[in-house]
């Protein structure tokens, strides 16, 4: 009934969970991390060079990935000490991230932040994040936005919704945002995920790490930022439709291969923090 090109994580899959357990019951480091910043960007001439200046004030290494642009993004970054990775087409998100997260592990990075181009993430809430992966060294840590319900477009916020809500389910734990592109992970779990052999779509890319990892026992921190969209920004790449499907029925698959995970269903309505949301920090 359902096509696993569609859902598979390329190496992240049910294959990787024992690898990946065996990763995380590691000792954490609890030394400051060497951090690297990835920023996807397509066509985001009018807001990436104030993204990477603001940015640089709190992060010394920045790797932009230009998803084959073709209004000069890239050029609007001459002069910064950045490192740019341009698309020769337009790949999307996902094979944007994996190629900035591939070049940050290779650099020697113990953390990888991601941040989108398009001003919707402040660069200055760089170092709170830092803070929550120093105090959950293991943990995946997310800007989570959704506690700000009034300052978000109404059929964006419902797709989100009903993303999360199913992420969740399938991770077997609230999640306060899983959509959210302003996140940390920790270098030990993209290593062990293998994300340059992932194959992964879209959007779905970031929804399948949070239910593979959960799958190891890793789960995620929620820190909460504003939710900032301003009037005459350009479109979000994001599709509530068409990416809220896609992703449903990545999730759907895993699901059905673990008999609807009612255990996981009930843990994930299971609240311990502010507005019903898990590990806000």
């Amino acid at each position: 009934m359902f096509d696993s090109h569609w859902w598979s994580m390329g190496s992240v899959t049910e294959r990787s969970v024992e690898a990946l357990g065996s990763v995380f019951r590691v000792r954490p480091e609890v030394s400051p991390p060497v951090t690297a910043l990835v920023i996807p960007a397509c066509n985001e001439s009018a807001t990436i060079r104030d993204i990477v200046v603001r940015a640089l004030r709190e992060v010394e290494r920045i790797i932009v990935v230009d998803d084959g642009s073709d209004d000069g993004t890239s050029a609007a970054l001459h002069g910064l000490p950045v490192t740019v990775l341009r698309n020769p087409a337009n790949l999307g998100k996902a094979a944007s991230l994996r190629r900035g997260m591939v070049r940050a592990l290779g650099d020697g990075a113990d953390a990888v932040l991601t941040l989108d181009a398009d001003g919707q993430h402040r660069p200055e809430d760089i170092p709170r994040l830092v803070a929550a992966h120093l105090r959950n060294p293991l943990a995946i840590i997310v800007g989570a936005r959704l506690h700000e319900k009034n300052r978000i477009p109404r059929v964006r916020y419902l797709a989100n919704r009903f993303a999360t809500f199913m992420i969740a389910w399938a991770a077997g734990y609230p999640i306060s945002d899983s959509q959210s592109g302003f996140r940390l992970y920790p270098a030990t779990l993209l290593s062990a995920i293998d994300i340059a052999h992932d194959t992964s779509p879209g959007f779905v890319f970031e929804s399948a790490v949070l239910i593979n990892a959960a799958q190891a026992g890793v789960t995620s921190v929620a820190v909460g930022i504003p939710a900032i969209y301003h009037q005459g920004f350009r479109p979000s790449h994001f599709r509530p439709i068409a990416d809220a499907f896609l992703i449903a029925r990545m999730v759907s698959w895993k699901l059905l291969s673990r008999g609807l995970n009612i255990p996981g269903l009930i843990r994930s309505r299971r609240c311990s923090g502010e507005a019903g949301q898990s590990r806000m920090v």
